[in-house]
This record gives structure tokens, sequence and C-alpha cells, in this order.
């Protein structure tokens, strides 16, 4: 029998694909969009990691997501320290979430106070995500728009605290297997999974329509 992080890695794989292969991912990391696009689904993370990262504290002490709060993921100060480059110090003063976002974040928000075991899908499809794909993001921008490497820009994608990203997400895929729910709350957790996929995808959709690449 397959374990748990296997099956939540194969039962959300087409939904990761699509969020993948959209099409303003597709432009914007092809180099086709200016640096306003990037800097703009940058805000939007950032509603989405302060749903996130806003009840950390509580969920420690959970039982069931208690063992997946790393201090190591969190995301919100370097998130912030990138905004205040791309859109300068007052960058607060013009943040703005598309609807899409808002949904997203408030799904998140829900999960985090209401139900940790959904909040687990959130978090895996993630962090787990700016630990992989988040590299190529990395990469082609500091090369895309000349950013300083691992520096102001895109700060968000640097995890300076894991030394070894494949010896951590084994070890994330070993909490994944450990969870202390039944099997039921697995299912449950799964279908989360590809909402969080889904909802992330509606984001870069808006984003899509706001960017359009002149024919």
């Amino acid at each position: 029998m397959d374990s748990f992080s296997t099956l939540i890695r194969t039962a959300s794989h087409e939904q990761h694909v699509e969020a993948e292969t959209s099409t303003f991912m597709s432009d914007l990391l092809g180099g086709r969009l200016g640096m306003d696009a990037y800097a703009r689904y940058t805000e939007q993370l950032w509603f989405v990691y302060e749903a996130l990262e806003s009840g950390t504290e509580r969920l420690a002490a959970d039982p069931v997501a208690g063992p997946f709060i790393r201090p190591e993921l969190l995301r919100l100060p370097s998130l912030e320290q990138d905004l205040a480059h791309l859109r300068g110090p007052q960058w607060r003063t013009t943040l703005t979430a598309l609807p899409a976002t808002r949904a997203y974040a408030e799904r998140v928000a829900h999960c985090a106070t209401e139900w940790p075991a959904g909040y687990i899908a959130h978090h895996y499809t993630r962090y787990l995500g700016d630990l992989s794909g988040g590299q190529i993001i990395r990469d082609k921008a500091e090369r895309t728009w000349g950013f300083p490497r691992k520096g102001d820009g895109v700060r968000f994608y640097v995890f300076e605290g894991i030394s070894n990203p494949a010896a951590f997400k084994r070890e994330y895929r070993e909490l994944l297997d450990g969870v202390r729910v039944d099997d039921l709350e697995k299912q449950r957790i799964v279908t989360e999974c590809k909402r969080a996929f889904a909802l992330n995808t509606d984001v870069f959709r808006a984003l899509g329509e706001e960017f359009p690449l002149s024919a």
C-alpha cells in the first residue's frame, strides 16, 4: 500500500501540473512580462502567507499540525523584504489582493483556525512547492531582472535555515506518513490538497487577465 506522502503527491499531480503550466507563469518565466507582473505576483503571495503564518504559534501546539510548524520554513519576513525592494518602503499602502487571492487566503485562514488537518494540505502545497519549483522562479527572476543572487527581490525563495533541501523534503514526507489521523481524514486532506492547487491556479488565471500579452 502506498504511503500517505505518495498518495498525496499522485492524487494532486494533475492540479499541480495545471498550476505550474499556467499561461501567466509561463509568460513570467519566459521573460515575456515585466517586473511589475513579478511584483504583483509577489504581493498576492503576501496575502496567502500572512494567512498561513499568522496562526503558527497556536498551531504549533496542535497534535496533528504541530509537527509541521517549522521556523526555518516561515516566508513572511522574506516576502516583506522583497516587497520593500520591489515596491518601495511604503509597499503596504498600495497592497491589494485580487478576489481570487482573497478566496485562497480565506480558505487557508479557515483551515488554520477550524481544521488543522486541512491546514496541512495548504502547508504542503505551498512550502514544498517553494523549496522545489520556487528555485526555478528565483533563477529566472535573477537572470531576467538582474536581482542580486539570493538577494533583495528573491529572498522569498531562499531558505537560509535549510542547508539540504533534499534531506528536508525527505523528513517532511516522513511527517506526512506519520500524520495522526484516520484514513477518512487522510482522504479529506488529499481533497483539500487538490483544492489548494485549484485556488492557486485561480490566482494565476486572475494575474493572467491583469497582465495579458498584447497579441
